[in-house]
């Protein structure tokens, strides 16, 4: 090989060794832009049952109701919704407990006479939740406890429109309500 500059062959292969460190230390930090964190938080809690995933949050639409039927029923149509519980284990975590035998369903949210309020143009209603025995929730109060079954349960409840004794009027609605297992 022939040499047409003033470099010695010797000192060739050390610059290009030098280059290419230079070069891939160069493109691996090129690949890193900036850093950030993950973070999460979460809870494992002893519960005999996990409620389904699609049942954690709902959004119902309501019927569209004429004042005249709340003035002459006292109430709107009945809106069916449900709780699934799945995978429901009776037995405890610590033996020396007894098994899990009952459950209690707590409906909460603004209350407006007993029932649930409702925010918006529309005034003299509210909402009523009942179960199929046809208790009615107040918010915050538990409804009757009732049996727990091992394997999947379907907690079935109505909601409707009713007279909060004010004057009537017509608009739009919308309300938020949560709810809430307890086990015993």
């Amino acid at each position: 090989m022939k040499w047409t500059h003033d470099v010695s062959p010797r000192v060739v292969p050390s610059l290009l060794m030098c280059c290419a460190l230079v070069f891939s230390t160069s493109a691996q930090s090129a690949g890193v832009m900036g850093q950030g964190r993950v973070s999460m938080e979460g809870a494992i809690v002893e519960t005999p049952c996990a409620i389904e995933v699609g049942d954690r949050d709902q959004g119902l639409v309501m019927d569209t109701v004429p004042v005249s039927q709340i003035i002459r029923d006292g109430r709107g149509p009945e809106q069916s919704f449900a709780i699934r519980l799945v995978d429901c284990v009776l037995a405890r975590i610590d033996p020396t407990q007894p098994d899990w035998q009952r459950f209690a369903v707590t409906f909460d949210g603004d209350s407006d006479e007993g029932y649930f309020g409702v925010s918006g143009e529309a005034r003299g209603i509210a909402l009523m939740i009942r179960n199929p025995q046809g208790a009615v929730a107040v918010p915050g109060m538990a409804l009757p406890a009732a049996p727990l079954t091992p394997g999947e349960m379907r907690l079935n409840y109505t909601l409707s429109l009713v007279s909060n004794q004010d004057t009537l009027r017509a608009g739009d609605y919308r309300s938020a309500i949560r709810f809430r297992m307890d086990y015993y």
